[in-house]
């Protein structure tokens, strides 16, 4: 009977020491704590759904309106299949007036990005009490506030200073951090607004009253 106490009190003070573990890892991980602006701005890439707007310098007749197919291709005149769906607006016009040069002399494309969907690994998510949840295209230099103006705030159930943001760093390692949406909404405390990166999601969960 004692040797199961025993095993009991070490087996209580291992769980004990793991929990400790765990919230000193969580404890500096409050989003609005990081320094965003040595964050990264992460350039606007191509995917499905996007529109674009290819202008040739000199041939009106080569220029076009297109969309990025659900496969991540796009088609052109004397341009088929080329892959579009995760490349800039630059590099998708360099890439164009490779193919370009075999039937006209040093060609110049301009790509223009003229409705934007975005690839998507890259959209950002928002889920649970917010207006009008839904996925939305990540743009340079995105913030909190943006994204909750795009769904419309939140809803009169929403617990905004429990919300949860799940970000995928490199190596593929999700990283969950706390964000103070009640801070930013109702107070006008613009320290809760942080930047948003690609792939972003944003768990809004209800409030228990």
């Amino acid at each position: 009977m004692q040797r199961n106490i025993c095993q009991l009190q070490v087996q209580f003070k291992v769980l004990m020491l793991i929990t400790s573990v765990f919230l000193m890892g969580c404890a500096g991980n409050e989003l609005g704590t990081l320094n965003s602006s040595k964050m990264q701005v992460p350039q606007y890439t191509i995917g499905p759904g996007d529109a674009l707007s290819v202008f040739i310098w000199g041939n009106k007749d080569l220029s076009t309106n297109v969309t990025v197919g659900p496969d991540g291709y796009v088609t052109t005149p004397l341009v088929e299949d080329l892959k579009a769906s995760g490349k800039t607006s630059s590099a998708l016009a360099r890439e164009m007036e490779k193919v370009l040069k075999r039937y006209i002399k040093n060609p110049k494309v301009t790509i223009t990005i003229t409705g934007f969907v975005g690839r998507f690994m890259e959209q950002i998510r928002v889920i649970g009490e917010a207006a009008a949840p839904k996925a939305l295209a990540y743009r340079e230099n995105m913030t909190l506030l943006d994204v909750l103006i795009a769904v419309g705030g939140l809803t009169e159930f929403a617990a905004g200073n429990s919300t949860t943001l799940i970000r995928t760093n490199k190596g593929a390692e999700k990283v969950q951090y706390t964000v103070r949406l009640d801070d930013l909404v109702k107070d006008g405390d613009m320290t809760a607004n942080v930047k948003m990166m690609p792939g972003d999601v944003l768990v809004i969960p209800e409030a228990w009253f």
